[in-house]
């Protein structure tokens, strides 16, 4: 089995399962890493709370070995592991039972992996997520989980882009970097953007104005070409001057996105919103723009 971990983090450049049903809206505080990434509280069985990363871009939860030591519990398999920088075999722990807010997820395969290169006690990924609307509000810095009328529905959100779903993960396709036509995941475990060769090329003009080393949260590290975009158009959103860090990575060819132009947008532009909500079960993200600082 192959599980996909697209966390990434950008520290050196150069140049120029089932959810226990919640009655009301589940508001959980986060907190923000050094790379902007979103970190929250979770239980694993009686014990914590621990701080857990929230990942959109990884297929699965994750617990940092040490933790798992401390919580005695026990490697039962091993699973070939992918991330942005490479790919290596894991052992893996059974969760009985890990609580997010007021709901609990039961019997999810994690693999193990060092806290230093995660960056948190573990990962949330979407094995913790499907079936549910993940509201991130970064001018108050929390997250909420629920259903979508319990979230207010798509009201107060001007941007509402759909998307496909492909190994879990949503993909959204109606988006255009510099007149390329290119396909997007949302990647919450990345503090910057990625994009991979083909889109590179399909933007050959485009001159490099650094080099980059970026760090997974396997350990492995992977060197980049970092230039700039012009503008994103996704659906009727539009970002501009948005930094690209390009890249072989077995992350997009486990997505089937290696042979088309393709980014996985980080927190650095993510944050550039009041709001965005990832609905797994419409298969839609939603922007909110309106920023009052």
């Amino acid at each position: 089995m192959a599980l996909l971990l697209s966390a990434a983090l950008f520290p050196q450049m150069q140049g120029s399962m089932g959810a226990q049903e919640a009655s009301e809206v589940d508001i959980i505080a986060a907190d923000a890493d050094a790379d902007a990434r979103m970190t929250v509280p979770v239980r694993i069985g009686a014990r914590g709370p621990f701080r857990f990363l929230i990942d959109t871009g990884s297929q699965n939860t994750v617990v940092a070995i040490s933790l798992a030591q401390e919580l005695a519990l026990k490697p039962d398999g091993r699973s070939l592991v992918i991330s942005v920088a490479g790919s290596q075999m894991a052992d893996t722990v059974l969760l009985d039972e890990i609580g997010l807010g007021r709901r609990s997820y039961y019997d999810l395969t994690a693999p193990l992996l060092e806290r230093a290169d995660i960056g948190a006690d573990g990962i949330i990924g979407l094995d913790g997520l499907q079936g549910q609307r993940v509201l991130m509000d970064f001018k108050r810095n929390i997250i909420a989980v629920d259903e979508p009328r319990k979230l207010g529905g798509d009201q107060g959100f001007e941007i509402v882009v759909s998307a496909r779903r492909r190994s879990n993960q949503l993909i959204m396709t109606d988006a255009v970097i510099d007149g390329v036509r290119v396909a997007v995941i949302i990647d919450t475990g990345a503090e910057g953007t990625i994009g991979n060769r083909a889109l590179q090329r399909a933007l050959s003009k485009r001159i490099v104005v650094a080099q980059a080393e970026l760090t997974s949260v396997t350990g492995h590290t992977v060197k980049a070409d970092v230039s700039m975009g012009r503008q994103l158009r996704l659906g009727k959103m539009n970002i501009s001057n948005l930094p690209l860090a390009f890249t072989d990575t077995p992350a997009f060819a486990a997505l089937e996105l290696d042979r088309r132009p393709a980014i996985m947008l980080g927190m650095r532009e993510l944050r550039m919103f009041k709001r965005v909500a990832i609905d797994f079960t419409s298969r839609k993200v939603f922007f909110d723009a309106a920023w009052e600082g």
